[in-house]
Parts: C-alpha cells; sequence; structure tokens
C-alpha cells in the first residue's frame, strides 16, 4: 500500500479545482491509509482565497497537518501550473510523532514532547528578516543540519501554510528519524571560466580577485576588451552570475561543473574606473569564487544526472514513497524548451511515485539559499 497520494487541478474558481483534487485523493485513499500530513501549493492566482482554502482542507481531512507555500508557479507528476490557476496536494501518511510543525518566531524550539529533529522542510518569505542567519540557526537544531525547501515566489503576498495561513516568516516541518529521505541539488548555471579567489571584498562590493581588479577578471572571463562600449558591457554583464563557495565547503573534482554548495548571484553593478563589481550578496575574502551563464543544456544533464542518482539510491532503500521537487521560478519548462519539461524530465526518471513542487523565489538546501537550482526530495521505504 503506498502511503502518499497527490492530486493537482486548475480553474480559475479555487472550489472547483480543490474539488477536482478532491475526487482524485478520495478516489487513491484505501482502506487502512490514514493520512497525518498534508502539502499544498497553491498559484499566486489563488493568494486571496488561501484562508477558504485552508479551511476548506481542514474541514475535510481533520486528522491532517498541512504544510505549503504561494509561488507563481506549482506542478505535480508532468504537469506545471505556470503564471496561471493552479493547486497541488499531497498526503502522506507517517508514523506517529515522527514529524512536527514548526513556524516563527520561535522555530523548532525544544519541547517537551521529546521529539528530535533529522532533517526539516522549510518555506519561507523572502524578506523575512536576516534570513541566511535564521536558515544557519534552523539548520543547527536538526541532527544532520540538511535543510530542504524554497521561498514564496507569489507576486502579490508571500503566504506560507503551517496549520494555519501565516504572512510572511519562516515555516515548515521537521522530520524525525523515521521519516528516511534523500535529497539533491541541481545546479542551472554552468562556470564560463576559472574558479578564482576572493582576495579583497567589502560587502557586496567585489574589489580582487586573485589580487587582479575584479573587471578585469570577468572582462577576460567573457573574453572581452577592456574598451568595451559601457551599453554592451552592462547587457553581457546583466546576464553573468557569480558563483560563490564558502571556505570549506566542498567543490566539483569535474571541469565546467559546480560543487553542490555553491550559491549563485547576480551582478548587480560596476564602478569602471576602481573596476569594482557589485554582487547580489556579501562576500569575504577567501571565498571562491566563478563567473557563470545559465546554460540550459548544462541545466538539463545535471537535473537528469540527480534524478537517476536518487532513484538507484532509494530503490536501495525500499524504493521511493512520494518525492518533492523544488525549482527556481527562473527555471520550468520554458527554460527547458516546452511546456511542462522540467517536471516531466523529474516524473520519468522516478517513475510513477507522487510527486509535487513549486516554483521558488529562491531554494534551500542544508543551510544555504540558492537561486537558479533544483531541490529533489524523495521519502523513501525506511519508514
Amino acid at each position: 500500500m503506498n502511503t502518499f497520494i497527490q492530486a493537482h487541478a486548475g480553474d480559475a474558481n479555487w472550489q472547483i479545482a480543490l474539488g477536482a483534487c478532491w475526487a482524485q485523493l478520495r478516489h487513491q485513499l484505501q482502506d487502512g491509509l490514514k493520512p497525518n500530513l498534508g502539502w499544498c501549493y497553491l498559484t499566486d492566482h489563488y493568494t486571496q482565497a488561501a484562508g477558504n482554502i485552508m479551511d476548506a482542507l481542514r474541514e475535510r481531512m481533520p486528522g491532517v497537518h498541512w504544510v505549503g507555500t504561494v509561488g507563481v508557479g506549482v506542478a505535480a507528476e508532468a504537469v506545471e501550473y505556470f503564471d496561471e490557476p493552479g493547486m497541488v496536494l499531497m498526503l502522506a501518511d507517517l508514523p506517529a510523532g515522527s514529524f512536527k510543525l514548526f513556524s516563527s518566531p520561535s522555530p523548532l524550539e525544544p519541547g517537551a514532547d521529546g521529539f528530535e529533529a533529522f532533517t526539516a522542510l522549510v518555506h519561507a518569505d523572502g524578506g523575512a528578516a536576516d534570513l541566511p542567519a535564521q536558515l544557519k540557526t534552523l539548520s543547527g537544531k536538526t541532527t544532520t543540519g540538511y535543510l530542504f525547501g524554497g521561498l514564496s515566489s507569489a507576486r502579490n503576498q508571500p503566504l506560507l501554510f503551517a496549520d494555519e495561513v501565516l504572512l510572511g516568516g519562516v515555516s515548515g516541518v521537521a522530520f524525525g528519524p523515521e521519516v528516511s529521505i534523500l535529497s539533491r541539488v541541481t545546479q542551472g548555471c554552468q562556470p564560463i571560466g576559472p574558479q578564482r579567489t576572493i582576495t579583497r571584498a567589502e560587502g557586496n562590493y567585489l574589489v580582487t580577485l586573485d589580487n587582479g581588479r575584479a573587471l578585469d577578471c570577468v572582462l577576460a572571463d567573457l573574453g572581452l576588451p577592456e574598451d568595451t562600449p559601457d551599453p554592451e558591457l552592462r547587457q553581457d554583464l546583466s546576464q553573468t552570475l557569480a558563483g560563490l563557495i564558502t571556505p570549506g565547503e566542498d567543490v566539483s573534482t569535474q571541469p565546467g561543473q559546480f560543487g553542490t554548495n555553491t550559491e549563485v548571484r547576480h551582478l548587480l553593478g560596476v564602478g569602471r574606473k576602481a573596476g569594482v563589481l557589485v554582487v547580489a550578496e556579501q562576500m569575504q575574502a577567501g571565498m571562491q569564487l566563478a563567473f557563470c551563464k545559465r546554460n540550459a543544456e548544462a541545466a538539463r544533464a545535471d537535473l537528469l544526472r540527480i534524478v537517476a542518482d536518487v532513484r538507484a539510491k532509494a530503490e536501495a532503500a525500499g524504493g521511493i514513497r512520494g518525492a518533492l521537487y523544488i525549482s527556481c521560478s527562473g527555471r520550468g519548462g520554458p527554460h527547458f524548451g516546452h511546456r511542462n519539461a522540467e517536471f516531466q524530465m523529474v516524473s520519468e526518471g522516478l517513475g510513477p511515485v507522487p510527486l509535487v513542487g513549486f516554483f521558488a523565489g529562491g531554494e534551500i538546501a542544508r543551510h544555504h539559499l540558492y537561486g537558479y537550482t533544483g531541490v529533489l526530495t524523495v521519502f523513501t521505504g525506511g519508514a
């Protein structure tokens, strides 16, 4: 008996979409299946109705705890609802006491119940105060240090769900050792130059790389002459990203690939006279950096690689019961050539298992906040 089931639908009327999802779930409910945890991901077309949707879900399934968020796109199986009304639900029957919901301002505080958090699914508002520090603190409250999740990408109100509708902050669900998971990050960018060492940085200002001016380094990696006109330079830099690796983190051993802990950030500006670049991240001397560009072919190959890896390891651990895939809102089907392409690859690669997810404003893995990545997490047969 499968202990995970999922449903999805899209309609301008949320009640029709929810009714269609409920009909799908009811058809899959089996004798003995008693779901106690549910995921609900909505596109931001349903933001105003989110409270009503959560009320209806609790009324229909009073024994289920619900987590989720709102984004520009959601998906289930091989279907993506992007920039259109969409709702995806997943239900799981997990061992009693094997999970615990949390939310700001005191997430995952120790309780009297003796619950031990091994890992945690995190949903967050990208505008939450000091979010990187919050993620690091939250990671430290889990035994493995491993978080997975993403930021709401709603264009109106970044809502989160944790047994109620939350106006931002950080929330999610922690899992105990009884819930076995496998999780991997896939990068959506490819380095265009060598890995360099930041030798001077002041906050967001990247001053020198390998003791040379940052601007000179990016020009060399892009193959641009020093006298490139300002309009052309700004255009090229707007399409270039910085892949950052903190000292002590793992790095890729393969040329032309990033390691799993590379955080990709935009270049926000340039000081031509001083040769300084402005990066959308606080930096420090000693960090590693490689300039990169989004590359659909490399992203496709890396996605297929991690899906195959996860499936093989999950089969050795008893099989996949359910899967969660969170991708960047800048990816999705169009980035891979056609509508639904990204989730089609994930769904086909994993096989016929319940799969849901959403397109995020930033992706979370370990205590890192990523961009242009996908985070695939599967629940294996170990629980």
